[in-house]
């Protein structure tokens, strides 16, 4: 009977970082990178041992940017990889190297164990123990094949509830206990990986969010397995149940009664299925149902670089950002601003469709009205602060400066895009501060500014698209005004839409830059 952990599926906040350790510095090897099956602007990564079989396999949803999360009971703590005994010296040792904080050399149920945190902060075990073994161990850089990371020790589990989660994981995955201390109980599956369930009663509750421990895989033979304990799971009522096809393996999720997210998927087909063993993760999948390899999906997806590979360069800048690089650049520089209630990656496909060769740089607004990012905050519909207008307008200019240098940005070959909110950003910063933006595409943009300082625009481009059934359309020609004064070329182009874009705003937009010298 197969048992024991499929997978552990963890949160990460910045993708590079999070390469960077796990391949980088603990020597996994990346054996798959898809788009995320629920959401195709998610990044899904999977690293394991040198075939990525299940036991080896720790996964990374990433929410690049997204809120912290909080670790409390109803959620794993720890995730726990084996090594040999003997290899603790050189681990300890690797960590001074690469400047990763340890806490140990100690004992637990017999074993020696060292700690460490991931750049998110989760806590990271090696566990030396020649219990387990391990199929495929990847040797990877200045590791030696002995000290290589063998495949997954276990996971340790905060639960308010430690009888009736041991019981669930016992009952449902076929883990037995084998030791336990005042706080934890520790069981032990039948291929000798281990849950320890500690007590956490009185301790907080967990929260979502980067940072943390989404949920624990345990394994299956195949999807009769999988249909079996989704039998047992409906006839005893533990709450909701749903299954689904990973392309990868089949697999139910399913909360055991103390709150953890478990899932149970089948071994196969495995990560083979699409790619050779010899090229496992190094080609991005989206799955089908989000249009499979559409450059709308790709775009928005976080780039990073294997250890070895060349750099895509990240800079820390006043906004949240997204930079992306294509395959062939053209020169050019894109800068993209959203609406309200977007962020770092809604004009990415946009951006792309009208310049595909472009360097493309988004950012996301830091004011927040009623939950939703914007670039400044209005009052009404129609009037706006003016304070957080100046100051994220010179909060946006010195975010231009820093991307400059940062990112090797030239202005002369930079196109300004904005939308709604970002528009309307983009035609105030000209306005304040004239010779910045030197080209410019505002969609659906209305002047947002009550005072307005003389500006002389001499030299700068600016195409406008108004929708003609957009209830703000009347406010478009105050600022197209305005920019003419300070002798701005502007061409406003007046399309049949509302307020949402259309595909019109992108023809016109690449049949208008394609007209210019950038």
């Amino acid at each position: 009977m197969t048992s024991g952990i499929h997978h552990i599926t963890l949160i990460t906040r910045k993708v590079q970082p999070n390469v960077d350790f796990y391949a980088g510095f603990l020597g996994l090897r990346l054996v798959k990178r898809t788009a995320g099956f629920e959401d195709a602007a998610q990044l899904h990564l999977l690293y394991g041992d040198a075939t990525g079989s299940p036991g080896s396999l720790v996964t990374f949803l990433v929410w690049e940017d997204g809120a912290p999360g909080r670790v409390g009971h109803g959620q794993p703590s720890e995730v726990s990889f084996v090594i040999a005994p003997d290899s603790i010296g050189f681990w300890l040792t690797r960590a001074l190297r690469y400047n990763v904080a340890t806490e140990g050399p100690a004992q637990e149920f017999g074993e020696p164990v060292i700690r460490l945190k991931d750049p998110d902060g989760v806590i990271i075990k090696l566990v030396g123990t020649d219990t387990i073994a391990a199929p495929a161990p990847y040797v990877f850089g200045d590791i030696p094949p002995h000290d290589a990371i063998r495949r997954l020790r276990g996971a340790t589990i905060l639960t308010a509830t430690p009888d009736g989660t041991a019981a669930f994981v016992n009952r449902h995955f076929g883990y037995d206990e084998s030791d336990r201390t005042d706080t934890i109980r520790r069981l032990v599956s039948q291929s000798g990986d281990i849950i320890d369930i500690r007590d956490a009663g009185g301790f907080w509750t967990a929260a979502p969010g980067t940072g943390t421990i989404d949920h624990i895989a345990f394994r299956a033979t195949d999807k009769a397995a999988v249909d079996a304990v989704r039998t047992q799971l409906e006839a005893e009522d533990a709450g909701t149940i749903s299954a689904h096809d990973r392309k990868y393996f089949y697999s139910l999720y399913v909360r055991e009664p103390g709150g953890t997210l478990f899932e149970l998927a089948t071994d196969g087909p495995g990560m083979a299925i699409d790619e050779d063993q010899a090229a496992l993760g190094t080609k991005l999948f989206v799955p089908e149902h989000f249009g499979g390899e559409n450059q709308d999906s790709l775009v928005v997806l976080p780039q990073f670089s294997l250890p070895g590979e060349a750099r895509v360069p990240a800079r820390e800048l006043p906004f949240v950002h997204r930079f992306t690089v294509p395959e062939n650049p053209d020169g050019r520089t894109l800068i993209l601003l959203h609406g309200t209630g977007g962020n770092e990656t809604s004009l990415l496909p946009l951006g792309r469709q009208i310049a595909p060769d472009a360097e493309l740089l988004s950012l996301r607004g830091r004011s927040v009205e009623e939950g939703y990012p914007r670039f400044f905050r209005r009052i009404t519909n129609t009037t706006f602060d003016q304070k957080d207008i100046i100051s994220e307008a010179e909060a946006f200019v010195a975010f231009v400066e820093g991307a400059v240098t940062g990112y090797g940005i030239n202005l002369e070959k930079t196109v300004f895009v904005g939308y709604s909110n970002g528009a309307n950003m983009l035609g105030a910063t000209m306005l304040r501060h004239p010779g910045l933006i030197r080209t410019a595409v505002l969609l659906r943009p209305m002047n947002v500014l009550e005072t307005i300082p003389v500006a002389d625009l001499s030299g700068t481009r600016v195409l406008m698209t108004t929708g003609a059934q957009d209830p703000y359309a009347p406010h478009a020609t105050d600022l197209e005004k305005h920019l003419i004064n300070g002798h701005a070329t502007v061409e406003n182009t007046m399309i049949n839409a509302g307020h949402q874009l259309s595909p019109q705003d992108v023809t016109i937009t690449k049949a208008w830059l394609a007209g210019l010298e950038i």
